[in-house]
């Protein structure tokens, strides 16, 4: 045979044989995938129940546990939370131990070494020990679910284990309370914001910081008027900052709660709204569960890792929750004795000890990497662990639940609930995360409270910037009690609506924050709801689904007024022309005014803060959307002369350069034809694993991330979308889940998730719920076993050890 023929038979060999083994390696993968999947049905006999229990998945996958004790039934959330999220469970256990570096190498030592030193694991230890001996209870059989599902399935783990290597740790109760822990430190950026401040005074200026962040605008809603508030408090002087430096926060701060009393909805009894903004993940933060044993009988929304139902309804009341954005964090600026090895803080001249923690990490494929936590009596020395704050002098942060939190005694009684006093009582004892809740019953009331540990703080200090700690005038004055923290009971408006507005006016006698978003949400939802003498369940789908924009009323004039250069950009205009002002999927308009802000904003701001600073703090100075229309009134404003130039700018060649900007990026990414930009097809939502989804190794982001799916919405809209700085176009940031609750019949309660129930690869419920959340349609809220039986998909038993049938 000639060489020739050989290597023409070597190659038909091989060929042949590279389908063959490609098939072999996708038959592998799918078998090791699908391995991990969990038991929907049947019998498991585990370790730790003193019954059997029922768990019965509905078509969604929803799971819905009927135990006969209230210990059987947390065992069986922690179980099934396992089966569906455990590798995020025990990703997020990790962020908060601080053990990153130990799963991804050295590049993660700066968040691991941060973490360690604000000490989320140690104050997850104190909140134990402050629990009730009945939470401690159900914490402790959440996690013996948990570790009864890694015992029976410790060959069947999540891919994510196997690609890395590592075996989960047996969870335990203070795993649980250190997921809450990352809530709180999530909505709680009230330490980012005192950095912002003091980076921006030096380039700018108190005038300039003045002008660019304003205050929250005098007729912007609040949600509780005086009459209205629990108690009467004592006035505090405020201090002159109040009225400089407030900075109002971003995209993050967002979420929309509403309640709607019976006098003014079709039923005559009230419905209430909640669909929280987060950032959007795969899987989503949020997992739907049915709770029914003992005095549960909860349905809604709960977070994988803790037992309880976070959002959601019983069979009298339901709620649901905003971020209150308290400020209940103070950066303390400190005198030490010997900057390079300090043992002591200067306090009105003395010298106090610092305490000292010695902390090690583990490094994957190095050695560990000891540090000392240093604190003051104010709080931990965070200003070595900032990694983007190189060369900042020492400051201690103190939190106002660093002493310990009862929040998950708060969440074990929030379930019991049946009435507005026992709704209350059960909040009295929420502390941490600082959280506006919204309530509504079956007897036809709806309520608002303000939970938060906030601190009263002295006559001159606003919580706005470091303070100094050495000379005692900046120290707190204790807590505002919560008997008089913002409530309203049934206000004459006939509705509530939080959307991260200020809670009071300026007569509270006790400031909570001086950090308010701008309210374009709340006007909107206020403005929808006043609308609607007698509300509909569809109608307030309509409502949460709301994608109008005032921000876009306010700027499109401005777009309107350029003289278009060529034909595609008169095109753009004519979108713009005939655009109806919401983000909807069909609207080409929607895309050319966004690529227009998008360009607009830097090209005004960016020259005064520069380009470094703008990346850290720009999206707070952008988020202001008041700021910009007011400013877009003045042509000739100071802001709009770009000082990198010889020539004075105004605002009209300003608006002209960032529009021709805007088509250029559009046609390069899209195409010539404008019909095409339709916003379905700019923006969409492709949520992203953790990690490998934000990976860079694009096989393992296609494997782990979800499929594109439209994203309706913008950043200021009542259904909020915010992009990845990154990523311009794709959604990071937005409404993680909706929930509407209909009090005249809690059957017809609708929900919807933003991705699904399932975090394991390829499984069936794992994205399902993304179409939805795109399309703005909803699931059934299933209350009563008639209809879980009637919907069921899978039912398993699990049953304890010596009592199988």
């Amino acid at each position: 045979m000639s060489l020739k023929r050989r290597l023409r038979t070597v190659g038909k060999a091989v060929l042949i044989g590279i389908p063959s083994l490609l098939l072999i390696l996708v038959l592998l993968a799918a078998w090791l995938v699908r391995r991990s999947w969990p038991q929907e049905s049947g019998t498991v006999t585990v370790q730790g129940l003193s019954a059997p229990v029922e768990v019965v998945r509905d078509g969604w996958g929803v799971p819905h546990l009927y135990a006969k004790t209230e210990r059987d039934l947390f065992f069986a959330q922690g179980y099934v939370h396992a089966q569906d999220r455990l590798w995020q469970m025990c990703f997020n256990r990790e962020v908060g131990n601080g053990r990153l570096a130990a799963m991804f190498g050295s590049g993660a030592l700066p968040t691991d070494r941060y973490l360690r030193t604000l000490g989320i694991r140690r104050l997850a230890d104190r909140d134990l020990a402050l629990a009730s001996p009945v939470t401690r209870g159900f914490l402790e059989a959440y996690a013996a679910g948990v570790n009864a599902f890694l015992a029976a399935n410790a060959g069947k783990l999540p891919v994510e284990f196997r690609i890395l290597g590592i075996e989960p740790q047996p969870w335990t109760p203070v795993d649980s309370l250190t997921w809450t822990r990352l809530m709180g430190l999530n909505l709680s950026l009230n330490q980012p914001l005192e950095l912002a401040r003091a980076r921006l005074l030096p380039k700018l200026g108190i005038e300039r910081v003045r002008q660019l962040i304003p205050l929250y605008p005098k007729d912007g809603p609040v949600i509780v008027t005086p009459g209205e508030i629990a108690g009467e408090g004592r006035p505090l002087p405020p201090s002159p900052l109040a009225s400089l430096l407030p900075l109002t926060p971003g995209e993050s701060w967002a979420s929309n709660g509403w309640a709607v009393h019976g006098s003014r909805t079709s039923t005559g009894k009230p419905i209430l709204a909640n669909d929280t903004h987060l950032g959007l993940g795969m899987p989503s933060v949020w997992y739907e569960v049915g709770l029914h044993g003992g005095r549960y009988d909860n349905a809604g929304f709960s977070f994988p890792g803790l037992p309880f139902v976070i959002v959601g309804q019983n069979r009298r009341i339901a709620w649901g929750i905003t971020n209150l954005n308290a400020d209940v964090q103070d950066l303390y600026l400190e005198k030490l004795d010997d900057p390079k090895s300090p043992a002591a803080a200067l306090y009105n001249g003395g010298w106090e000890k610092l305490s000292r923690i010695n902390e090690s990490i583990p490094v994957k494929g190095g050695e560990p990497v000891p540090f000392e936590v240093l604190s003051t009596r104010h709080g931990p020395l965070i200003y070595a662990a900032l990694p983007d704050w190189q060369g900042a002098p020492p400051m201690a942060l103190a939190w106002a639940s660093a002493e310990g939190s009862r929040l998950a005694d708060a969440l074990a009684k929030l379930g019991l609930a049946g009435s507005w006093g026992e709704f209350r009582q059960a909040l009295s004892q929420w502390d941490s995360p600082s959280l506006n809740f919204v309530y509504a019953d079956v007897d036809g009331n709806i309520g608002y409270q303000a939970t938060a540990r906030t601190p009263v703080r002295a006559a001159g200090h606003d919580g706005l910037s470091p303070v100094p700690g050495w000379d005692g005038r900046f120290e707190w004055r204790g807590m505002i009690p919560f008997e008089e923290m913002p409530s309203s009971l049934n206000p004459p408006a006939g509705f509530i609506v939080t959307a991260n507005n200020r809670v009071v006016g300026d007569d509270y006698p006790y400031p909570l924050t001086y950090d308010w978003p701008p309210p374009e949400r709340a006007r909107r939802l206020e403005e929808l709801l006043a609308a609607e003498p007698k509300l509909t369940l569809e109608r307030a789908r309509e409502i949460q689904l709301d994608t109008f924009s005032a921000l876009a009323r306010d700027l499109r004039p401005y777009l309107l007024a350029v003289k278009p250069q060529g034909a595609l950009e008169a095109a753009a205009l004519d979108r713009v022309k005939a655009w109806d002002l919401r983000f909807d999927p069909d609207q080409a308009g929607a895309s050319v005014f966004t690529a227009w802000v998008r360009a607009l904003r830097p090209g005004i701001f960016e020259d005064e803060i520069g380009a470094d600073l703008a990346k850290s703090v720009g999206g707070l100075v952008y988020a202001q959307t008041d700021m910009l229309t007011a400013l877009m009134a003045r042509p000739r404003d100071p802001w709009f002369d770009d000082r990198r130039t010889l020539a004075v700018e105004a605002r009209d060649e300003v608006v002209r350069k960032a529009f021709s900007q805007a088509v250029a990026e559009l046609k390069g990414s899209f195409g010539e034809d404008s019909g095409t930009w339709t916003w379905g097809r700019v923006q969409t939502a492709a949520f992203a694993h953790a990690p490998f989804g934000l990976s860079g190794v694009a096989p393992l982001e296609r494997v782990f991330n979800s499929s594109p799916v439209p994203a309706p919405g913008w950043e200021g809209a009542v259904n909020l979308a915010g992009s990845d700085p990154a990523k311009p176009y794709r959604v990071a940031f937005g409404v993680s889940q909706r929930f509407l609750a209909n009090l005249a019949d809690l059957g017809s309660s609708q929900a919807v998730n933003s991705t699904g129930q399932s975090s394991l690869v390829f499984h069936r419920h794992r994205e399902d719920q993304a179409p939805l959340w795109s399309s703005g349609r909803y699931r059934p809220v299933l209350a009563g076993r008639e209809a879980v039986d009637r919907e069921a998909e899978g039912r398993l038993v699990l049953t304890p050890e010596g009592d199988e049938k």
